[in-house]
């Protein structure tokens, strides 16, 4: 466990049966419209920030607007933390905040921001998206380095999605490039899901070094690793080329825009033998109604999903919601914020929490993006840029 988030567990119980019970409403509402930094100290030191800074944040007024632009498929975890922390700011200070949130494929909502859409915070699905927004001049440089864990509050993998009793026996990687398997998953040019799950069977095939990243431990491990690679050979592995030009040019029928359009393409057209998306997508296809439906499957090997939080520097200051827009950010790290990530099926990063809840997020071989690939900017140049790798493959269908 990481004893440090509990620094602020008051009213835990109270708030966890909360938040179950508001669950059950949202998931049932939303499925039938599917549409290397230091562990401890840094974690004990966000928590103690976030509720000096929120005791002692002045009402701006009494409702402040908070705008969170995240990618897909985050909605229904950011209508619970955000209800979490608005009880909390207001208990504090007496002032309401309103959020209003933003989702879509996670590589155009940082185009919007870049374009202009005032976001207090960006919630995106990778590091890139990030970063794109920094080099429009949007956010300073530093930003992974203000929070644990890269910026990263909870992490997440890429799993498969498959019709009830696996009847075409999937298992793992290869699988999804047989000629008798159909498989649904986002655009990687538009997704951030879709460029975990592009990367996450490019790096299986290539046997990509994984860590058990479910004990701290493991995550140290994995850390001093990625800290040490110099070489990447995986970017030469011919094998995993070959499948990935296999898989999209002939075993993907659909790229939609999004991991929650995938989601959809799969669950309600009932187009595919498999879906491959984020872990919690594809337990929300399970939880309402989809036991009897689906199965999720767990391949041999996955990646690390790290979806990073940040705030929008210049927005923030012209708004002057600086304060509110940090103190949301750290709230992430918190005990209660991490029950609820734990509840939604993303994994968080208090391996007690996460160990918690075992049983719907297994520990899983994961390799990490900065091991295996040297990290974001690398990979997005040899991989997603125009003109890189993924543009010379794909041949759509005419």
């Amino acid at each position: 466990m990481i004893p440090e988030f509990a620094c602020i567990s008051i009213g835990f119980a109270a708030m966890a049966a909360g938040v179950q019970a508001r669950q059950g409403r949202q998931f049932a509402k939303a499925l039938p419209k599917l549409g290397a930094r230091s562990f401890r100290a840094d974690v004990w030191m966000s928590c103690f920030s976030l509720w000096f800074a929120a005791a002692s944040l002045p009402a701006m007024s009494e409702e402040t607007k908070l705008l969170n632009v995240s990618y897909d498929p985050t909605r229904e975890l950011y209508t619970e933390i955000n209800d979490l922390f608005a009880e909390r700011y207001k208990s504090r200070t007496g002032a309401s905040v309103v959020f209003e949130q933003s989702h879509g494929g996670s590589s155009k909502q940082a185009r919007s921001v870049i374009d202009g859409l005032q976001a207090d915070v960006v919630t995106l699905a990778l590091a890139w998206d990030i970063i794109a927004i920094e080099r429009a001049g949007l956010i300073k440089p530093g930003w992974q380095e203000k929070l644990p864990y890269n910026s990263c509050p909870y992490t997440s993998t890429v799993a498969f999605l498959v019709r009830k009793g696996n009847p075409q026996n999937i298992k793992g990687w290869k699988d999804l490039t047989r000629p008798d398997v159909q498989v649904i998953v986002a655009n990687p040019k538009t997704s951030g899901a879709g460029r975990w799950a592009f990367l996450a069977l490019w790096g299986a095939i290539a046997g990509a070094k994984t860590h058990d990243l479910s004990t701290l431990e493991g995550l140290k491990e994995s850390q001093a690793a990625a800290q040490a690679a110099r070489d990447f050979p995986v970017y030469q592995n011919v094998e995993a080329r070959a499948a990935v030009e296999t898989f999209y040019n002939h075993n993907v029928p659909v790229l939609d825009t999004g991991a929650r359009a995938s989601t959809v393409t799969f669950v309600q057209k009932q187009l595919g033998d498999v879906l491959l998306n984020w872990e919690n997508e594809l337990w929300l296809a399970l939880d309402e109604p989809g036991k009897d439906k689906f199965e999720i499957i767990y391949p041999p090997r996955s990646i690390l999903g790290e979806p990073p939080v940040a705030v929008v520097d210049e927005v923030v200051d012209k708004k002057g919601t600086r304060d509110l827009a940090e103190a949301y950010l750290k709230f992430l790290y918190t005990s209660e914020a991490q029950e609820t990530v734990a509840q939604l099926h993303y994994r968080p990063r208090d391996v007690d929490a996460l160990k918690k809840y075992s049983a719907e997020l297994p520990p899983l071989p994961l390799f990490t993006i900065d091991e295996t690939f040297g990290g974001w900017v690398k990979a997005h140049e040899a991989f997603f840029a125009g003109g890189a790798l993924f543009d010379q493959i794909y041949r759509p269908a005419k």
